[in-house]
């Protein structure tokens, strides 16, 4: 039990320290679940109403329990290495270089410059949603737009701070390391193309979350109609109709052509095309067409309403019905509806829309029988 097996850092590392480090683990993971299970009752007895309360709540629970744990594991550890103190295990060098060094405390250091900024991430979400949603105007993209540059903020300041503590002379390791990090920029340029894109897409807020675009495909050929879903910064999602999830570089968002539903007027012009068989009333026509987009909740009754015959083609008359209508994710669906109370109304009045049809002529050439019967009729009778 007391043979030595290997060493971590200042340390002896015997079978019973495992043992005992094992033990003090599972005790910690059975104390977080039994612990965990009161807060959930408390929590649920409780007036307060805190979006994601019970998560914030155990997280912090949970990394304050594997906190003791990591203590009571470092005087287990001691038990057998009583010379080792507790500032000896800290500034114990793991790794030493000229630029770089790294001991057990500059690794405590890290993870609590990142936890910190976690936190603060958290807190700054927690303020900008606050405030803004006390707003009349409130705005869901501007607060996700507020909360992601936060969050990129921080986690920068975060990064700063951490390579400051593992690194000595970043500048001198900055200026040797120079050829590989041009190297690495001609190979990434891509990426950081995407990465300032997604940048002046949330400065700019010319798109943002829970915009209607409509943009070309992957083969540019037809247009595409989605919804944003979030803006990261180097790639944003999309949801097309069908419930896909398209996840697009930001570069394709801000060089393509992509026309935004959801900026400027709040109403669009839509179309609908009807075929009419020859002969119908046209005025009447009219007047069916329109009652249809009228008799619709979402067609706008304070803008105008116009039906165009627009075309003369082989076997109808084509009409065209334009109306203005809220710029919805369900237009398509709308449309439909229009299109079903057109058909009860042409049903009901006795208007034929046409089917497709070919008439074929035959002509019967007098040769033909000639040289079938034999007889010829003679040109001087």
């Amino acid at each position: 039990m007391s043979t030595v097996l290997f060493h971590l850092g200042p340390f002896e590392i015997t079978i019973w320290n495992i043992l005992l480090t094992v033990v003090t683990l599972l005790l910690a993971s059975i104390s977080r679940k039994l612990i965990n299970r009161r807060l959930k009752r408390y929590l649920a007895q409780s007036n307060i109403r805190v979006e994601g309360q019970r998560t914030i709540v155990m997280r912090l629970v949970g990394q304050l329990i594997y906190l003791v744990a990591g203590y009571i594991i470092f005087l287990v550890l001691q038990t057998q290495n009583p010379d080792v103190s507790f500032r000896m295990f800290l500034e114990y060098k793991i790794i030493e270089t000229k630029n770089f060094q790294l001991s057990f405390s500059h690794i405590i250091v890290v993870v609590a410059v990142f936890y910190l900024a976690k936190l603060a991430v958290r807190l700054f979400q927690l303020i900008i949603t606050r405030r803004l949603r006390k707003r009349k105007d409130y705005d869901a993209g501007l607060e996700y737009v507020y909360v992601q540059f936060s969050k990129y903020v921080i986690y920068i300041i975060a990064i700063m701070i951490a390579s400051k503590i593992l690194f000595s002379n970043i500048s001198g390791l900055l200026t040797g390391s120079l050829g590989i990090l041009v190297g690495v920029g001609l190979g990434l340029q891509d990426v950081f193309r995407d990465f300032i894109a997604g940048i002046v897409l949330l400065v700019e807020r010319n798109l943002m979350v829970g915009d209607i675009i409509e943009l070309p495909d992957q083969d540019g050929q037809e247009m595409l109609v989605a919804k944003v879903v979030a803006i990261g910064v180097r790639t944003s999602k999309i949801e097309t109709r069908e419930g896909n999830i398209l996840i697009l570089p930001n570069t394709q968002l801000t060089q393509n052509r992509i026309e935004n539903w959801s900026h400027g007027s709040l109403l669009s012009r839509f179309s609908i095309e009807v075929p009419v068989a020859y002969g119908a009333d046209t005025e009447l026509v009219t007047r069916l067409l329109k009652q249809a987009a009228f008799s619709h909740t979402k067609v706008s009754k304070t803008s105008e309403v116009m039906v165009r015959l627009s075309e003369f083609q082989q076997n109808n008359l084509k009409f065209e019905l334009l109306f203005w209508a809220d710029q919805s994710w369900q237009i398509n669906n709308f449309r439909s509806e229009i299109r079903m109370e057109i058909d009860r109304l042409f049903r009901q009045y006795k208007i034929n829309m046409p089917y497709p049809q070919l008439d074929l002529h035959i002509a019967s050439d007098k040769r033909d029988s000639h040289r079938k019967t034999g007889h010829y009729d003679d040109p001087n009778e």
